[in-house]
């Protein structure tokens, strides 16, 4: 199947990493080279966490490489102690990812990222909403009915103008920094399934949403899930760490994407 023409989208996510200012800044520098190199066929954005965000947005200036953040609160302002709202971040941030399954095993429910979601985009932020099963609901055969409940729900109060702002990634819980990535059939399966929802809620205008695979992703594997016709691109985790290797992986998915290949 001949792969709809969206650009892909490859995002590092740091999570609770690095320790430093100083060490935020040289990975970001690291992948500035390689996403200069590929700006015309891809596009790369990095998620430092919250206190290396400003840093790090000093260093990206005029660079090809995005900034977003790993979370944000649905409420613009108040007495929430310890949040930051999607109109903090929009303004100088692009990105958010919301639904993360590290936030959700937290206590974030579907409801929670939904409004996230909205307040997201309302705020002129681009969003990565992430959806995927745990083992368990894998191994019973559970993972259409969980993924495209949770879809379903993140995307109940995204009006349709919102598409071209709006992500989805597929991460498959079990494959989450344990170096299990999912097969890519199982991956090509899901993502589809994800595409068919978008498409029941916003109609012709999903054709513009892009779809992620997230999980174990790293240079040696990217291709694979890259190639399918319904990936538009990755979300990585600890592969993204690794300037070197996540430069790699750039030039990868820029090879796969590229309108000579």
């Amino acid at each position: 199947m001949p792969k709809a023409p969206r650009r892909p989208l490859l995002a590092g996510n740091w999570k609770m990493n690095p320790l430093s200012a100083g060490a935020a800044v040289e990975l970001a520098r690291g992948v500035i080279p390689a996403a200069r190199s590929h700006a015309s066929v891809l596009e790369v954005a990095v998620f430092p966490p919250f206190p290396w965000l400003r840093p790090v947005w000093d260093a990206l200036q005029g660079t090809d490489v995005e900034l977003g953040a790993q979370d944000c609160f649905w409420e613009r302002a108040g007495a929430f102690t310890g949040e930051i709202s999607a109109a903090m971040l929009s303004g100088w941030c692009g990105w958010v990812i919301v639904g993360h399954s590290e936030r959700r095993a937290l206590g974030e429910t579907d409801a929670d990222v939904a409004r996230k979601a909205a307040a997201a985009v309302e705020s002129g932020l681009s969003v990565i909403v992430c959806v995927g099963e745990h083992e368990a609901e894998f191994v019973a055969g559970r993972t259409a009915e969980v993924v495209g409940a949770q879809v379903a729900a993140a995307l109940q109060l995204l009006p349709a103008s919102s598409v071209d702002r709006l992500v989805m990634a597929y991460e498959p819980i079990w494959a989450i920094g344990t170096g299990r990535n999912a097969a890519p059939s199982l991956a090509d399966g899901t993502m589809r399934l994800i595409r068919r929802r978008l498409e029941q809620a916003f109609g012709a205008a999903a054709a513009s949403v892009r779809v992620l695979y997230g999980g174990s992703v790293n240079a040696a594997n990217v291709a694979s899930y890259v190639e399918l016709g319904g990936c538009d691109g990755c979300l990585v985790g600890g592969a993204s760490l690794k300037a070197e290797e996540f430069s790699k992986m750039i030039s990868v998915v820029a090879a796969v994407a590229s309108p000579a290949r």
